[in-house]
């Protein structure tokens, strides 16, 4: 699987590489109670990729791309993100690949069932497929797979999936909370992946302070919304013997403002080898269905 591949909460969460230094504490992190106070605004956003850095002997001359983000659902009937993601790439000596990841998750409005499905595509060509859902147990995340291959696994209890760990970001920003470190389950990386995740958040931007030059400058309900600076870092998960052994680096990592209602803009994707500048290039909001 390629890098843009393994980063796809994405962006659902969809997120900056950063280091925290020992000094700096981790504070109370939101809790489940107040994560359901959290209102997410259905919607629908284009996000326009370019290259900003490549670096190392991996990196790519060239690249262009698209992220287009369907959200939709309430705290009832749960969460829907249609996710898709066309990057072109281009890695010198004319070779170029054509990366089309398409995905589809539902999250339980409780945060306790989450399904999901993707499939990628290089060139036109399968190159890989996951189907599979997940159940919160008392003392696990009970994952079952149907695709690539028929497998059933479990996860740690304290793991969040994307949604819930969306509405816990912004619980905290509202509370002033400036770190927060959950294990995030996505389905990602054929089903089997758990990332822990560390959370860092900015300084809270006011309603009318540096008005966005995108398209949420379009939309006048995002005017009376304060957003926060966010970036979330993913790590390979770790024994406790093994995290004392060296620092760790993230996988991949994700910047971006997140307004209170879960719409985020000027994103900044970071993965091992070059870094993407997301740019919000159309926003609709959509009427939100009430719960019966």
């Amino acid at each position: 699987m390629t890098q843009l591949a393994a980063g796809k909460w994405l962006l659902s969460t969809f997120f900056a590489c950063i280091v925290v230094g020992a000094a700096m504490a981790a504070t109370r992190p939101a809790s489940r109670q107040a994560s359901d106070d959290v209102f997410l605004a259905p919607h629908r956003a284009v996000y326009d990729l370019t290259l900003i850095r490549s670096r190392g002997t991996r990196g790519i001359d060239g690249m262009t791309g698209r992220i287009v983000y369907d959200f939709s659902g309430n705290a009832c009937a749960g969460y829907t993100l249609d996710f898709r993601q066309v990057s072109d790439m281009e890695s010198g000596e004319g070779k170029s690949a054509i990366s089309d990841l398409r995905s589809r998750t539902w999250e339980g409005g409780k945060a306790d069932k989450f399904r999901f499905n993707s499939e990628n595509r290089i060139n036109d060509q399968r190159a890989s497929v996951v189907d599979g859902r997940a159940v919160r147990t008392d003392n696990a995340l009970r994952v079952s797979l149907s695709k690539p291959s028929p497998k059933s696994i479990d996860m740690p209890a304290r793991a969040v999936f994307p949604t819930e760990h969306m509405r816990r970001v912004i619980a905290a920003a509202r509370a002033g909370t400036q770190i927060l470190e959950f294990p995030v389950y996505d389905g990602s990386d054929n089903g089997l992946k758990l990332y822990d995740t560390l959370t860092v958040i900015g300084k809270e931007i006011p309603p009318g302070a540096k008005p966005p030059h995108d398209a949420a400058a379009t939309v006048p309900a995002l005017a009376g919304l304060a957003r926060w600076p966010v970036t979330i870092s993913y790590f390979e998960r770790e024994s406790e013997a093994e995290q004392q052994t060296h620092e760790q680096t993230p996988v991949y990592a994700i910047s971006f403002e997140l307004y209170g209602n879960g719409i985020s803009r000027a994103l900044k994707l970071y993965y091992k080898d070059f870094t993407l500048s997301g740019t919000m290039t159309a926003l609709t909001l959509n009427k939100p269905q009430p719960c019966e």
